[in-house]
């Protein structure tokens, strides 16, 4: 199997996860948490956005 396009290996996912700021890897539940939020009433004046959900990889 692959893991971001290398041999899915620990040592691999480890430098991975050595380059997101939160220190872990997200799961379903941090991206459904964001479709929720633009989904809500709290988001009604969010019109277009691309919305990084990758614990702080991308600035």
């Amino acid at each position: 199997e692959a893991f971001m396009g290398l041999p899915d290996t620990p040592e691999n996912r480890e430098k991975f996860i050595a380059t997101i700021p939160m220190g872990r890897l997200s799961d379903p539940t941090d991206i459904a948490k964001a479709c929720l939020y633009l989904a809500s009433d709290d988001a009604t004046f969010i019109t277009g956005v691309v919305l990084e959900v990758d614990g702080g990889r991308t600035i």
